[in-house]
């Protein structure tokens, strides 16, 4: 499903705050633990049931499938 999602890659640096973009949540891996898919990358992802928006982390948690 397509979501509106906090994505590392595109935090903005100057002003250290998070920023919106597009992802896709494929299915759920674990314990509030998601595989996305973000600009053609394949990444981790949680939900933040705090706030309501999934943080998606393109930076470290990308994932290569065997």
């Amino acid at each position: 499903m397509k979501v509106e999602a906090y994505i590392h890659s595109l935090k903005d640096k100057t002003t250290d705050r998070n920023v919106l973009g597009e992802a896709e949540i494929i299915r759920s891996i674990g314990n509030n633990l998601y595989l996305a898919e973000c600009r053609g990358v394949r990444c981790t992802a949680i939900f933040n049931f705090f706030d309501g928006h999934y943080y998606v982390d393109d930076v470290y948690g990308i994932v290569r499938e065997k």
